[in-house]
């Protein structure tokens, strides 16, 4: 990395956010094919993998809008 480059910090936020969103995302699914003994109240409207696929997306949305690659094209067309 050449010295004075920088990443924005909503590239590693996206990274964050689209981590957890898979992992929510999985064990929703997870929880559909095998349904816990005691269900909670709204188990039927699956909140863990609407919250989950939209964690996921909003990741890879900031992801690719602050990717290092995105910042360099930006960079370039400003000087």
């Amino acid at each position: 990395m050449k010295s004075g480059s920088h990443l924005s910090i909503w590239f590693f936020t996206g990274i964050c956010l689209g981590v957890n969103g898979l992992l929510i995302f999985i064990t929703g699914i997870y929880e559909i094919a095998n349904p816990p003994a005691n269900k909670v109240a709204l188990y039927d409207l699956h909140a863990n993998v609407w919250w989950g696929g939209f964690l996921l997306v909003l990741g890879l949305v900031y992801s690719l809008r602050f990717s290092p690659a995105q910042e360099r094209k930006r960079m370039s067309k400003s000087s």
